[in-house]
């Protein structure tokens, strides 16, 4: 098919996809070598541990299979452990959201890069003679690619310590990958906002196409990051305030220095998780620390049994809450400023229902984040009393909507009333003048007032006889009118410019029989021929300055 749809013959069909089998393998190796890589930093990382531990439990091929089911865990895949005290499987599915990062930024450039490796040519050529592939052809090549790798890991990673759990891994792998892959296809193609592709519902197309669901977008996406910047504030002021108990934490964990690196790289990648369960914690659900014990900003109910690590030790202690704690609530108050501030249009021609409206849209996308995050970011420790831990994700995507909707929807309806009160009073002192212009009287009082600054450039006329019903009266006597003034003429003499040369003599446009007129040269001493003759009665006006 052409650009517009029309069928090729089959020989170019034929062209087109010998040119199209290059670009689309090198779409699939590059997925592969996106997976290759996580899988290999990874690796390499656990070998270094394991090559600096002084008590290593297993030989290189364990640190191999760890390091598979590390990058199955960066994927949301739930591992399995097995070796227990009590003999029962313990699932770990808690995943590190800055472990995340890595295979979601390499499958992205990988993506962006196969979207890209083919232009610069002509005609929708590169510049080597391939043709570009589509976006959903690089979509579909980079993603089999990675997949075909994540395949492989997840059957390597069931003969170590802690395989995958196979139905875990067969939705959450394929999960990170195409939105790792779509963001960089994306990317690639420019960021465009639209159009939807054609096989998308015209009603859907159109209602996709109004200003107010990227404003929405805009004014959620401002709502997570201020609850996640609050979060984060919790967090930091949280581990200040415990700073004792953090560092005696660290210490009691192991007494060698690649134990402790190892310790230290771990809490760096559950960081963020501990911003999004500080964000959880401000919104009022808090967040779940076992089975019975939840942390809230209204008190710590129950007796988690939770294992000593740095970050837990910065939790509020057991009991009722305090005001200290209580004041967390001011990060979803600012979370709802900011999605009513972001939610208002500049146009006059925007009422108040839509502002309200895309209001309302901004809270349900700002609730829709912090549910997706809340849900990545928590999950089970172990069994029995470890296999809750984190934030409810229904619980906090149901508060960060309550809050912002509560806020968004009046700021948005004030911010956007006082955004147009210039141009109401501007329309509105406009409808008054019109108004007083025409009321009875004013006009004859503007014009003499008009005529009084004007001087003798506006002539004096005769006032209009009032409107009145004819009534009979007696003839009067006539009354002689009152002189007018002399009319002041002012006489603009010609510019005396002589442009005559002093000898012109008149083209040949005669027959061959005539011959030419001279004109007569004018004498030195005469006085210059006016170019412009004289003009009586003009009247000479003041030039005014043009509008800067």
């Amino acid at each position: 098919m052409t650009e517009r749809g029309t069928p090729l013959p089959a020989a170019p069909r034929a062209a087109a996809r010998r040119r199209r089998s290059p670009a689309a393998a090198a779409c699939v190796l590059g997925g592969a070598v996106a997976a290759g890589l996580g899988l290999g930093f990874l690796a390499v990382l656990v070998i270094v541990l394991w090559i600096s531990s002084p008590y290593p439990d297993s030989g290189p091929g364990g640190a191999l299979h760890l390091a598979a089911g590390l990058w199955l865990l960066a994927h949301g895949t739930e591992l399995v452990r097995y070796d227990t005290l009590s003999g029962v499987p313990a699932p770990v599915g808690v995943t590190p959201l800055l472990l995340v990062a890595l295979p979601a930024l390499l499958m992205r450039r990988a993506a962006r890069l196969g979207s890209v490796s083919g232009d610069g040519g002509e005609g929708g050529e590169g510049g080597d003679g391939d043709e570009v592939l589509p976006a959903s052809a690089v979509f579909s090549a980079v993603t089999c690619g990675y997949l075909c790798v994540g395949s492989l890991a997840t059957v390597y990673a069931a003969a170590g310590p802690m395989p995958a759990d196979p139905l875990s891994a067969a939705w959450h792998v394929p999960l990170v990958a195409v939105l790792a892959a779509a963001g960089g296809v994306w990317a690639a193609k420019g960021r465009p906002v639209g159009p939807l592709p054609h096989w998308v519902p015209g009603a859907v197309r159109r209602a996709a196409a109004r200003p107010r669901y990227p404003l929405a977008l805009r004014a959620g996406a401002a709502g997570a990051l201020v609850l996640l910047g609050g979060g984060a504030l919790l967090v930091g002021a949280s581990l200040a305030w415990h700073a004792a108990e953090v560092q005696a934490s660290f210490l009691a964990l192991t007494g060698v220095w690649s134990g402790r690196f190892a310790v230290l790289l771990l809490a760096l990648a559950l960081l963020p998780n501990a911003v999004v369960w500080g964000a959880a914690y401000a919104l009022g659900p808090g967040f779940a620390l076992g089975a019975g014990a939840t942390a809230t900003p209204l008190g710590f109910a129950g007796s988690p049994a939770l294992p000593r690590f740095p970050l837990l030790a910065a939790l509020p202690p057991e009991g009722p809450g305090t005001l200290l704690t209580c004041a967390s609530a001011g990060v979803p108050l600012l979370a709802g400023l900011a999605v009513g501030w972001f939610a208002v249009r500049r146009a006059r021609e925007v009422s108040y229902k839509e502002t309200a409206l895309t209001a309302a849209l901004g809270a349900l996308v700002c609730a829709l984040l912090l549910a997706g995050l809340a849900a990545a970011s928590s999950g089970p420790l172990g069994s029995r009393g470890l296999a809750s831990f984190g934030p409810v994700w229904w619980a906090t995507g149901a508060a960060a909507f309550a809050w912002t909707l509560l806020l968004a929807v009046p700021v948005a309806v004030a911010v956007h009333s006082w955004r147009t009160r210039p141009a109401r009073q501007a329309d509105a002192l406009a409808l008054d003048a019109e108004d007083e212009w025409h009321d009875s009287g004013v006009r004859e009082l503007r014009w003499e007032a008009l005529r009084r600054a004007a001087g003798a450039l506006v002539p004096d006329l005769a006032q209009e006889p009032p409107r009145t019903p004819p009534r009979a009266e007696p003839p009067a006597a006539p009354v002689a009118a009152a002189p007018r003034p002399p009319r002041r003429l002012t006489v603009v003499t010609g510019l005396h410019l002589d442009l005559t040369p002093p000898d012109l003599t008149l083209p040949d446009l005669t027959p061959p029989d005539l011959t030419p007129i001279p004109i007569p040269a004018a004498p030195a001493d005469a006085p210059p021929r006016p170019l412009v003759p004289p003009v009586a009665g003009a009247r000479v006006l003041a030039r005014r300055k043009p509008p800067a």
